[in-house]
């Protein structure tokens, strides 16, 4: 007899029902997969990151001893503060054709269908198995799949595809933008605002090194898209935060900005920042320092999210337009896990229910007919691998 499992909108109830904005702990919702998957007697590997407090999961339904199909989504979603939520936005509201929740497109609908046809994958004496894989960090760093990435080929099956169910609205991408973040201090020397000889003001040269930034925005944007197929069609650098200083009339001691490139195929998203040290030793701090005072500027890669570049007949490319009954791929302009599987040589497409225009807004939503269509696609799966 075939176990039975929760339906879909039942899964995402309970996931949704865990807050696992980035900077929490994914613990409860990864021992609840756990603990479903367990009764349906599928064995699944935890994989902690450093400190514990958080972890990735990996199962296999059908053949250990083969590559098989990867399922991945993260299990982390952006904060809800300051957002205009009509209800609770961790308890599922279902209404109108819609199922709203944090997380509820980006992207749990995904691991909620994934797991409730589970049942269906044992019932169906797979060939090839399928695998699927929880993460964390994606919202973040996209950091949170490289320590189960590492033990694929080792004590983890190595797949032969890769399929992110990020929300494409079940288009198949096959190449996004990559994003590289950095944090730059600029240090200088406290004095009082009415003897600015006596110090060396951070905010200014902070500013001088932002308006930098806006002109090698423009630059990029100049330089466009060769590929012709990302919106908007061109490398963008962008300044998210800037703090500094701690009063009108102190001249600032320290002033911080973060930033961030997002690279079309073929840029050297670290080209932006050797420009911007180049411009900081010939023009800011010497004139930072002109008064005999110390001063200096130091920019920090934070976060390098590696961009998704076309495979044109790959496996998982070729799966999944069969799968999704498409003959074309497209591109998306936000950055997902998928470019960290391609980098360890895996090959891997964007491909899950739902619209990205629904995300990390109040109110997220995933349609009920979109993951009616997220069945049918795993359920095209599961016969593929059937066979």
């Amino acid at each position: 007899m075939t176990p039975i499992s929760p339906t879909p909108l039942a899964i995402l109830e309970r996931l949704v029902s865990f807050d696992t904005e980035s900077s929490r702990s994914n613990l409860p919702l990864i021992d609840y997969v756990e603990s479903l998957l367990g009764g349906l007697g599928v064995r699944s590997v935890r994989v902690p990151n450093a400190d514990g407090q958080k972890a990735a999961l990996f199962c296999t339904i059908g053949p250990t001893d083969k590559g098989g199909v990867v399922l991945s989504g993260h299990t982390d979603v952006v904060p809800v503060a300051g957002q205009a939520w009509t209800t609770d936005p961790f308890t599922l509201r279902v209404q109108d054709g819609r199922a709203y929740g944090r997380g509820a497109v980006d992207m749990k609908a995904f691991a909620a269908i994934a797991l409730s046809l589970v049942p269906e994958m044992q019932a169906a004496a797979l060939k090839t198995p399928i695998h699927i894989m929880l993460s964390y960090d994606e919202e973040t760093t996209c950091m949170g799949v490289l320590d189960t990435i590492a033990r694929m080929g080792k004590d983890l099956p190595r797949p032969q595809a890769v399929i992110v169910g990020e929300p494409t609205e079940l288009q198949v991408a096959d190449a996004h933008k990559s994003v590289v973040t950095y944090n730059t201090y600029v240090h200088g020397h406290e004095a009082h605002s009415s003897k600015p000889e006596l110090g060396a003001n951070a905010v200014f040269a902070a500013a001088a090194l932002v308006h930098e930034l806006d002109r090698l925005s423009d630059v990029f944007r100049e330089r466009g898209d060769p590929s012709g197929r990302f919106d908007p069609p061109y490398s963008s650098v962008q300044v998210g935060t800037i703090h500094g200083g701690t009063a009108r009339n102190i001249l600032a001691k320290i002033c911080h900005f973060q930033w961030e490139v997002r690279g079309v195929p073929g840029t050297d998203e670290r080209e932006v920042a050797r420009m911007l040290d180049d411009y900081a030793q010939r023009v800011v701090i010497p004139r930072l320092t002109r008064d005999g005072w110390p001063g200096s500027v130091e920019t920090i890669l934070e976060v390098d999210v590696p961009r998704l570049e076309p495979d044109p007949g790959s496996a998982a490319e070729t799966l999944a337009l069969r799968l999704a009954g498409r003959n074309s791929t497209i591109t998306v302009p936000y950055g997902t896990e998928a470019g960290q599987f391609q980098r360890h040589g895996l090959p891997t497409i964007v491909c899950g229910p739902g619209s990205i225009n629904q995300a990390h807004q109040p109110d997220e939503y995933i349609t009920l007919d979109e993951i009616e269509r997220g069945v049918a696609f795993m359920r095209k799966l599961i016969a593929t691998c059937s066979a």
